[in-house]
């Protein structure tokens, strides 16, 4: 997923900003997903929050890897905990801008 050069509609932002801050709870993310499904806010932001909580479980994963596996979980849950702080950050500021590296996908459209 490309940054959005569009505008979200303010109405958008306004109605759906507690949705969009939300989605990047972790497993929390289905609450917009199912709610407010018509927002296209909310929705952009329920796709970064799910793939920000696939990056998050992944990383958990590797840390079964001997001797480096402690290595990857433990960049992977700071880098983590930096990319939410982003999302956040940009979803109660109005902004549909996708988080760094791992913001290109889409898996809700």
């Amino acid at each position: 997923m490309e940054e959005v050069n569009v505008t979200p509609d303010p109405n958008d932002v306004q109605s759906n900003k507690v949705m969009a801050i939300l989605a990047y709870f972790g497993i929390l993310f289905l609450i917009p997903l199912l709610a407010a499904k018509e927002s296209a806010y909310a929705r952009y932001h329920t796709n970064q929050g799910l793939i920000l909580f696939l990056f998050v479980f992944v990383c958990g994963i590797l840390g079964v890897i001997p001797k480096i596996g402690w290595l990857i979980t433990t960049v992977g849950y700071l880098a983590g905990f930096v990319f939410f702080i982003i999302g956040v950050i940009n979803a109660a500021g109005g902004k549909m801008k996708p988080l760094p590296l791992i913001g290109n996908f889409t898996l809700i459209k």
